[in-house]
This record gives C-alpha cells, sequence and structure tokens, in this order.
C-alpha cells in the first residue's frame, strides 16, 4: 500500500501528541513518514502552524482527528490548509474521520447551520477534497463545492461482531430510537439478523424543548384555579379583514412511555449509532433491553467522543461492552472503564488516501481485504 513519496505529503494537523497516534498508523500503512510541521497554542491562546518542508506541487494530506477541544480542532484544520494553499501545494486533501458539529446539519429554531458554515470556511481556506467517515447525515456532502468521500465503518464493526461476540447468530440488531432505524436496518440485512426499534421517553425524563413538542406553548386559561396542569387555551380568531387566513391550530407533541418494537426476550442485543456521545440515552436503552429479557448488551458507534462523566456512567450500566473505532482519541475513556473497546479503522482511511493520490477509483471492492481490522 505505498505511494509515491516525490509527490505526495502527510501531515497531522493537530498540536495534541494522543491525536497523532491516528496519523501515525494511516503513515506506516502507507509506508511513509509523517511531514515536519509546528502546530502550537501560543500563551494568548491563538494557534500557531509552520510548515517545515516544501509542498509546492504536491498533494498534500492534512490528517485531523477532533479531541475535547473541538474549536481548537478546527481552527489548526483552517490554518494549516491555508498555509498550505499559499505555499503553492496541488492539492489539499483533508482527512477528517470525525467532522465536527455534524449534529449541527438542521435549522433549530432561531439557531444556525453550522456545519454548512464549516464547510464553507474549508473550501475558502483552499481544501480541494475531504475524506471522512459516517457523516451524522449523508446530507452534509452537498454542502461542499469540493468532492467528498464519506467512508463507512460498519464493515469493521460487523467484523467484529462476527469475530468477537459469542453466540451472534442469537442477537438482534436494536435502534435506540427510529430516527437511528435506517442505519440499524443495514447492519440487520448484513448479518441476517433480526432488528428492534425503541420508541418513546421515561415520563420522568425532562422535556426536550429541541424537537418543537411545545410549540405553541401551554398557556393557562384564566378561569384555571391552578398552574400545575395548564392547559393549551385555543386562539381567538383574528380580528382582520382577510377571514382566510385563519390558520390550524398546531398542537403540542407528546411522546408515548417507552416501549419495545420487536423481540429482545433471552437474546443479545446490539444498539448500533454512529455517534456516542452524551451515554445516558444509551443506558436507559440498555435498562429498557435489561427488563424485556435480553441477557447481553453492547453498543456499537463509528464515533466515541464519550464526553463528561461517560466512563463512569457505563461502568455501573447493564452495558457488556462499548465498541467504537479510533477517529477519535479515547485512551483516557478506556482507562477509566473497562467495558470500552476500540476498532482500528486506520486501514480504510490509509486505502482511500492511495487511491485518491494515484488517482484510482473511490469504490473498494469486497476482495480488497478492508474487512479485516486490528482490536486494540
Amino acid at each position: 500500500m505505498n505511494v509515491s513519496k516525490a509527490d505526495c505529503m502527510l501531515f497531522s494537523a493537530n498540536s495534541n501528541p494522543a491525536c497523532v497516534e491516528l496519523a501515525r498508523k494511516i503513515a506506516e500503512r502507507l509506508s511513509t513518514d509523517l511531514g515536519k510541521a509546528q502546530v502550537y497554542q501560543e500563551p494568548n491562546r491563538e494557534t500557531r502552524v509552520h510548515i517545515q518542508q516544501s509542498v509546492r506541487g504536491k498533494d498534500v494530506f492534512i490528517i485531523q482527528t477532533c479531541p475535547r477541544d473541538v474549536n481548537t480542532a478546527v481552527m489548526e484544520l483552517l490554518i494549516m490548509t491555508y498555509a498550505c494553499k499559499t505555499s503553492a501545494a496541488r492539492n489539499i486533501i483533508g482527512v477528517v474521520p470525525y467532522f465536527p458539529y455534524s449534529k449541527h446539519s438542521k435549522m433549530r429554531k432561531r439557531g444556525s447551520i453550522v456545519c454548512k458554515l464549516l464547510a464553507s470556511m474549508l473550501c475558502k481556506a483552499g481544501m480541494t477534497h475531504l475524506i471522512t467517515m459516517d457523516l451524522h447525515q449523508k446530507e452534509i456532502q452537498g454542502f461542499f463545492n469540493i468532492p467528498v468521500d464519506n467512508l463507512r465503518a460498519s464493515p469493521f464493526l460487523i467484523q467484529y461482531i462476527q469475530d468477537e461476540i459469542p453466540d451472534y447468530r442469537n442477537a438482534v440488531i436494536v435502534a435506540k430510537s427510529p430516527s437511528s432505524a435506517k442505519r440499524a436496518q443495514s447492519f440487520a440485512e448484513r448479518l441476517r439478523l433480526a432488528m428492534a426499534v425503541i420508541h418513546g421517553e421515561a415520563q420522568d425524563a425532562e422535556s426536550d424543548m429541541d424537537d418543537g413538542r411545545h410549540s405553541p406553548p401551554p398557556i393557562v386559561m384564566k378561569n384555571s384555579s391552578s398552574a400545575i396542569h395548564p392547559v393549551l387555551e385555543l386562539p381567538r380568531k383574528p380580528s382582520s379583514s382577510y377571514p382566510g387566513l385563519e390558520l390550524p391550530i398546531m398542537m403540542p407533541k407528546e411522546k408515548p412511555p417507552i416501549t419495545v418494537v420487536g423481540d429482545v426476550g433471552g437474546r443479545i442485543a446490539i444498539i448500533v449509532d454512529d455517534i456516542i456521545d452524551d451515554v445516558h440515552s444509551f443506558v436507559m436503552a440498555a435498562e429498557t433491553l435489561k427488563e424485556r429479557g435480553a441477557y447481553k448488551i453492547y453498543v456499537m458507534a463509528t464515533h466515541g467522543l464519550l464526553s463528561s462523566d461517560a466512563p463512569r456512567l457505563i461502568e455501573e450500566s447493564p452495558i457488556h461492552e462499548v465498541v467504537v473505532t479510533n477517529t477519535i482519541p479515547h485512551e483516557v475513556q478506556k482507562l477509566q472503564c473497562h467495558k470500552i473497546k476500540t476498532v482500528d479503522i486506520s486501514m480504510i482511511v490509509s486505502e482511500a488516501i492511495r487511491r485518491i493520490h494515484n488517482d484510482q477509483s473511490p469504490q473498494f471492492s469486497p476482495s480488497s481485504g478492508l474487512g479485516q481490522q486490528g482490536i486494540q
């Protein structure tokens, strides 16, 4: 899996030594060395990038993983991309396995689509191609006006299920919400397993205002003697000279209690998703599956952010294992929780780099051997 060292250079756009490990693995698989560059933070928290080699007329691949300080990682990537552009690099390819702000791809209330903003900034900085993995929404590719290769980690996770989960034929693939049912369906069809979907929410859980269920908000009627149980006051007809403009009443949403659609009794439950960050929803799903009779519960995700006290919650939960890839460094979390396992995806990323540099097709054949992964 070699690349020409004459006109191809790999750089790690990260000042955190723990985040350079993936870049080193990719360079080792490509039988090349990482380019020499200094990326550091000045005392006033400004990012400084100094490329110590000539990149004129070369294909430059900038590998960036996103640690907890995601904003610093974004600035490092932008500044290194612009530095390569002003140094007359031929092509600048960003290798960002976990694309930051990918959850901010839809307009919510009076917010903004931050993912689109970041895509525009990268293109303006000079990036000519992007390699990423399992975007939160595939439509994010349309935010860029440059080619985007959205790699998939599912072959590696499926291989882990087949090799490391005993009696996986007695398993059922679980979607922890209807929105992740499509991903779970893909896993179930490839493994020839049944599928289950968790729907609803705990009745004592705090309501999430972001989904618009309280629009319009409940209004306490004037004749109501107590404000503990507010009722929705029907809107009055507008005193307008345009009677045809009355809008229909918008009733607020109300989710039912948690239910499991599918049989999980006496079976292994495998919850699949693309990102595992705040683990409360995963722990709640695991507890629900345990109550429904599942005797062993796994969680599979591509990107393991594992923020805040996620390791402690996983350790105390009925989850048997949490399997994530190394798109994001999480060695500290693994030291805090023995249930976290890592699957190496450097093979497919390095193969994508080699094919782009050699102007080959980005499609991977089933016989390419990319389903074999290293398990740590």
